[in-house]
């Protein structure tokens, strides 16, 4: 890869998205989804927006269904739907060659497009058209051609933001594309990651006969209320930590006594507002803490082998003056996973359509309490409160969750017992650094319904586009999920022979 895209994936790592301040809801400790890194820096004034400038893709609005649950008058209103397709490598319909689907999740699809290159990196050995599709209410597919702010500000209007519409769009725009471009006999692979790869694997069991397989990269499917165990995610922040500095693990974790006992002193968060160089003065020991957990989170999550997150950090704390005490020690970590910055903490930033757009997907379908029990051997105990979300979500949005839907409608509960022999053609990847992997299905189910995993790998990194640099650990994954998908492609076309199609 040249050196110019990695100066650019910089820039867009460290702009492209920020976290929501304050606790719970709005709050730090919270983890995120999302394929690429949100950071904690932001300009205001800085729009990012991901160029994807070739000729080869071109970009077209489908007039999508407002309501594809319901039939009164407003339900047959359409908006524009974006989606962009690749023609390239495509090797028609006379060979009914396959189509790869890239499903956008809780963010622009421009993004997606330059940087998980999944799709494109195999669409010429499978002579495959390839297409991005947009998440309605991101980007620019959101109803009455209005902002996102706008958007869910009208009870109406954000009463359509499902993740149940958007799979429904997404079968539209298919069946669709299919009859425009003669391709009835075409196989379709969708795919995903994170929130997008929960959508890939969903949509494969809701619309089997639109889609043949999905890829459903570090998918946390069973991250809900009442399924998985206690303390998943930051469970293995902790472990990411520990093997990478017993030392740094160790003084995060004397850390948050320190900053307790220096917050009770009189003049103490004074004292922490200066050592930490914050925005503007903290008015709590909370604001602090909750702010570095996600910090440590992040680094995790997105603990790849390139910028090696984790220890950036650990090095820096290690490697801190002897001068310093423990606090001076977390700040210089602090400052090395955060560059170039003059103030640290609370900066003011201008929410992104992800942080507006994933507030309200929390507070109906995707709420999910986090909680850090006393077995973490990293943090202070951080009991989950459900209670205390479901009001945020009251006062913000005047709705209260449905913790439980998602389970209803997708299912996921005894998953094992259930898809082993109604599902087929998924794959599910993870990264077991990435704190979500725990979240995820880490073994197959079936035959076809299948886990692959590697030690070393961080969020969405299998889908990310591939480079020269690439370790061999990754490369094999990626060559095994291909060859899967090759598999299920040779077994749909002997299946059309056989039916004389």
């Amino acid at each position: 890869m040249p050196s110019t895209f990695y100066c650019l994936l910089i820039v867009l790592i460290l702009f492209s998205a920020c976290v929501a301040t304050g606790k719970n809801l709005d709050g730090y400790y919270i983890p995120k989804l999302g394929v690429l890194p949100r950071t904690f820096i932001q300009d205001p004034t800085w729009e990012v927006r991901a160029s994807v400038s070739s000729k080869d893709f071109q970009t077209f609005f489908y007039n999508q269904t407002l309501d594809h649950f319901n039939y009164r008058p407003e339900s047959y209103t359409t908006f524009k739907q974006r989606y962009v397709i690749n023609f390239k490598y495509w090797g028609a319909t006379n060979a009914s060659a396959p189509i790869f689907v890239y499903f956008g999740g809780e963010a622009p699809i421009d993004i997606d497009m330059a940087y998980c290159g999944f799709p494109m990196d195999n669409a010429a050995q499978f002579r495959a058209l390839v297409v991005y599709v947009e998440h309605r209410f991101y980007g620019e597919s959101i109803p009455y051609g209005l902002t996102l702010k706008k958007a869910l500000s009208d009870p109406n209007t954000r009463g359509y933001f499902s993740s149940a519409q958007a799979l429904a769009d997404y079968a539209e725009i298919l069946v669709y594309l299919k009859q425009k471009l003669n391709a009835k006999h075409s196989p379709v692979i969708v795919i995903g990651g994170s929130y997008g790869g929960m959508l890939a694997s969903w949509f494969r069991l809701k619309y089997p006969h639109v889609a043949l397989g999905a890829l459903a990269s570090s998918a946390p499917i069973l991250d809900f209320p009442d399924i998985i165990r206690r303390d998943p995610y930051y469970s293995v922040v902790a472990k990411d930590f520990l093997k990478t500095s017993f030392s740094c693990h160790r003084t995060i974790r004397r850390s948050w006594e320190e900053i307790d006992r220096v917050a009770s002193e009189p003049h103490g968060l004074t004292k922490l507002s200066r050592t930490f160089k914050t925005c503007r003065p903290l008015k709590s020991s909370s604001e602090l803490k909750d702010y570095l957990i996600s910090l440590y989170g992040n680094a995790a999550q997105y603990n790849d082998p390139f910028t090696r997150r984790v220890k950036v950090m650990c090095d820096a704390i290690d490697g801190a003056s002897p001068k310093n005490d423990i606090l001076g020690k977390i700040f210089s970590g602090l400052v090395a996973s955060i560059r170039n910055s003059t103030c640290y903490v609370n900066r003011p930033f201008s929410p992104s359509q992800t942080d507006l757009g994933w507030d309200w997907q929390t507070c109906t379908e995707f709420i999910s309490p986090v909680e850090i029990t006393n077995d973490n051997t990293m943090f202070q105990p951080q009991p989950s409160d459900l209670n205390e979300l479901v009001n945020n979500c009251k006062r913000k949005f005047g709705v209260a969750p449905r913790p439980h839907w998602a389970t209803t409608y997708y299912g996921g509960h005894d998953i094992e017992l259930v898809l082993h022999r109604f599902a087929s053609n998924i794959i599910f990847s993870n990264g077991l650094q990435d704190p979500w992997s725990k979240s995820g299905i880490l073994k197959n189910i079936s035959a076809t319904v299948v886990a692959v995993y590697t030690t070393k790998g961080s969020h969405c990194l299998d889908i990310i586009r591939a480079t020269e640099k690439d370790p061999i650990w990754l490369v094999k994954q990626r060559k095994t999920e291909v060859e899967i998908i090759r598999k299920w492609i040779a077994t749909y076309y002997a299946d059309l022979h056989a039916f004389g199609k």
